[in-house]
């Protein structure tokens, strides 16, 4: 079965608008009439009354919080979003980093556009109204103009992106780690739900540790993160193994998710077990070799625990789940150790180059453990895999799609998710817990 979340990825590509958006042409409007008054009172009452506007303007904002979202008249699955920045004398350009939209390459193509006459800047993007995504801003108050040349004006952009923050007027915001900044979150009227975003009043609450595993085949101690549910330990809890530990409780408090997921009945009390990627350079060389990374968690992480608390050793009853690199290992760690993961939960994977290669070849050699092609008589797999990819990750939304194919046709118990959005944590964040929901032994 495929799970989408739109008709096609086509209706889904963000188009940046060439005119402002109703809310920008209604205050420019409004400056326009207040810049007349010089016609009867004179340039310092006309002065007066643009500034009143400007403020009054900036008022709404902050009551609103951007980005401005505003319908589209016909196109009743769109919406106009209008990302805005309050700039001074000193700001020559203003650059909006939004994942999904903005384009690496291209970065002069996601600069704002300035209100003349007033210290407005802004720009607007024609979005499916189900897109949900994180951004960062930057204003350039170098000395002196833009470069003209392109090459210069890039390099110049590149720079300045190295200073994007959150968007001073989004109060929504995600942490991020290591050298990452912080980001502003925002997401349109269709997006699919965020399940226990809303944690009930006085629900009850569970326990986190953070404890020190002994060196093993990764070489090195590893802090690992537990989540254990209300109410204590009971017998034989379903156990869920988390890729980015410190990623997932050091920062996005999924405790507080998994509190309210389990208090509304949508989750059975469960362990989680998540260990740190420590850094970014380890993350990349340990992941980079998954078998390694599935003998860490199988052989070691998951026995260790078990020695701690009573969990399940019901394959049927844990998961394993990642993002990026992440994703991959989790792909890994259900096809090679099915009798420990019955329930792989894999987003934005990276299926691309040596490490896709490699995933091909381990299918290919593990076809019976994955099952037959229909009608061949042979039982369902054990595994359960969910896929999850964003419409905006051009570079893996294929591959994703020709490995469901490859896993549908083995007989694999195996779903798609397409959500509208990029690569992005503001995506998988809701993902994972409407995942955690929906597979198998969950």
């Amino acid at each position: 079965m495929t799970v989408t979340t739109g008709v096609s990825a086509a209706d889904a590509e963000p188009r940046r608008l060439a005119d402002p958006a109703p809310c920008v042409r209604r205050v420019a409007a409004r400056v326009a009439e207040a810049d007349d008054a010089d016609n009867v009172g004179g340039a310092s009452d006309a002065a007066r009354a643009v500034a009143v506007v400007i403020e009054e303007f900036w008022a709404d904002v902050a009551r609103r919080g951007t980005p401005l979202v505003e319908a589209v008249d016909g196109e009743p699955g769109h919406r106009d979003v209008t990302f805005l920045w309050r700039g001074h004398r000193a700001t020559r350009q203003v650059l909006l980093l939004a994942e999904g939209i903005a384009d690496r390459a291209d970065l002069a193509a996601s600069l704002l556009d300035p209100l003349p006459g007033t210290d407005i800047w802004h720009i607007t993007y024609r979005l499916r109204a189900d897109h949900r995504g994180s951004y960062r801003m930057a204003a350039d108050i170098s000395p002196g103009e833009p470069p003209a040349s392109a090459a210069l004006r890039r390099q110049r952009l590149l720079s300045l992106s190295a200073h994007a923050a959150p968007d001073p007027l989004n109060p929504r915001r995600m942490q991020g780690r290591w050298s990452d900044r912080s980001a502003s979150v925002y997401e349109l009227p269709q997006a699919p739900a965020r399940p226990g975003a809303e944690p009930p009043a006085g629900a009850p609450r569970g326990r986190v540790e953070r404890n020190r595993l002994p060196a093993g085949v990764l070489g090195a101690e590893r802090d690992v993160w537990a989540y254990l549910p209300p109410g204590g330990p009971a017998a034989e809890l379903p156990v869920l193994v988390l890729c980015d530990g410190d990623m997932w409780f050091g920062r996005l408090a999924l405790q507080d998710r998994l509190d309210a997921l389990i208090a509304d009945g949508a989750l059975p009390p469960l362990a989680v077990l998540a260990p740190d990627a420590v850094d970014r350079a380890t993350r990349r060389r340990e992941m980079g070799e998954p078998e390694v990374q599935v003998r860490f968690l199988a052989d070691e992480l998951l026995p260790w625990a078990a020695g701690r608390w009573p969990l399940t050793t019901d394959p049927a009853r844990t998961l394993v789940a990642g993002q990026g690199l992440g994703g991959l290992v989790c792909l890994y760690a259900g096809f090679l150790r099915p009798e420990r993961f019955g329930n792989v939960l894999a987003q934005s994977a990276p299926l691309t180059g040596d490490l896709s290669a490699r995933l091909s070849v381990e299918l290919s050699r593990l076809g019976s453990r994955l099952g037959s092609r229909p009608g061949a008589g042979a039982s369902r797999p054990p595994v359960a895999v969910r896929l999850d990819v964003g419409l905006r990750e051009a570079e893996i939304l294929d591959h994703h799609r020709e490995l469901y194919e490859t896993l549908h046709s083995r007989g694999c118990r195996v779903t798609l998710n397409e959500y509208n959005g990029g690569h992005d944590w503001a995506c998988w964040e809701a993902g994972l817990t409407e995942g955690l929901a929906g597979l198998p032994g969950h």
